[in-house]
């Protein structure tokens, strides 16, 4: 990317040790922002550092292990970024988990709690963390972009958990970009369809559908998304994008099955 948006700035990842995470870090750096890079992977995260370090020449403020789903571990966390960076400009809310796509009664309590504190209590913790490091700093405010899903829209067969608490993103991202007008502080969410990860290789191989089929679906290139969460990173404090959706074009979500 030409345009250096972030020069001087400070972000951090959660779930950067692969996948949508590893490479909105990588477009970040090259966007001119320094980095926190956290996940629950230490080797991961550290390959993730490696290419960073390959790509753009930039060393790295910290490589953090931290399960965001643990608030003593994410307030050490933010006490580092506090120390280490002196403020945070962008925080990308991106870890997250899925649990097996099995029929509702045959999932466990374990199962659904697992995503909804990652998915969930993940996000609120790191956005009220944030949210207390950017009232204060100066300048004052910063941005916070949540990974939704368009699953909060239309959700895929046997997806409760994952769908639940990609619905309750939503409703986190709209009182965070509320409460977070009087502080400087923009918020908003983006939504994504079939960007070939890892997590979305069955898509390639074929999916059930709502009907009961399975069929293979359209996916997109992982840098679409990357492109996204720049763009809304771009912008002023006084613009924001509060959802965004960007979707394999012919993926089955629009319309009727």
């Amino acid at each position: 990317m030409e345009k250096q948006t972030g020069r001087g700035k400070f972000a951090l990842v959660t779930g950067a040790g692969s996948g949508i995470g590893r490479a909105t870090a990588l477009g970040l750096a090259g966007a001119g922002y320094r980095l926190a890079l956290v996940g629950r992977r230490a080797e991961a995260l550290q390959e993730t550092a490696e290419l960073i370090e390959r790509a753009h020449g930039l060393g790295l403020s910290l490589v953090q292990v931290c399960d965001v789903s643990l608030a003593a571990e994410v307030a050490q966390l933010f006490e580092r970024i506090a120390r280490e960076f002196g403020r945070l400009d962008l925080l990308f809310n991106n870890a997250g988990l899925a649990a097996p796509a099995i029929p509702i009664d045959e999932l466990s309590f374990e199962q659904w709690q697992a995503v909804i504190n990652v998915n969930l209590s993940g996000s609120f913790l790191c956005a009220q963390a944030a949210f207390k490091l950017m009232k204060t700093q100066t300048p004052r405010g910063g941005r916070i972009i949540n990974n939704g899903s368009i699953s909060a829209h239309a959700p895929r067969p046997n997806s409760a958990p994952y769908t639940a608490s990609k619905h309750a993103i939503t409703g986190l991202t709209k009182s965070l970009s509320l409460d977070g007008r009087a502080f400087d502080i923009a918020c908003g969410q983006l939504d994504l369809g079939n960007a070939l990860t890892e997590m979305a290789q069955p898509m390639t191989r074929g999916v059930r559908q709502a009907n009961g089929e399975i069929a293979v679906e359209a996916t997109m290139d992982l840098a679409h998304a990357v492109s996204a969460v720049l763009y809304m990173a771009s912008l002023p404090l006084s613009a924001n994008v509060q959802t965004m959706t960007v979707m394999a074009t012919t993926m089955p979500f629009v319309g009727r099955g």
